[in-house]
């Protein structure tokens, strides 16, 4: 399957390798893949394929990440509406 990213550079994406624990909540929660584990911490792989959901900073119990909707969100909603499905994001 093919990997969707949205526009480079733009994400609000933060995360604080200090605050992580390596519980791997923002690597379940993900429905990009965006994060992933190594070592005992959690990494981020691809930045743009972030669609600025949220879903990784609402779950992190260790507030090691946060996100805010932006351009991935708009652009996810866009194409929702265009293909007739359900925004999965901040909509």
């Amino acid at each position: 399957m093919r990997q969707h990213r949205y526009l480079r550079n733009v994400t609000t994406l933060d995360y604080d390798r200090d605050k992580c624990t390596g519980c791997g909540m923002c690597v379940e929660v993900c429905p990009h893949a965006v994060f992933f584990i190594e070592g005992d911490k959690a990494r981020i792989g691809d930045r743009d394929r972030c669609m600025e959901c949220g879903a990784c900073a609402k779950n992190c119990p260790f507030a090691a990440v946060s996100v805010h909707p932006g351009v991935g969100c708009a652009w996810a909603i866009l194409i929702s509406d265009i293909k007739g499905r359900e925004t999965p994001c901040c909509g």
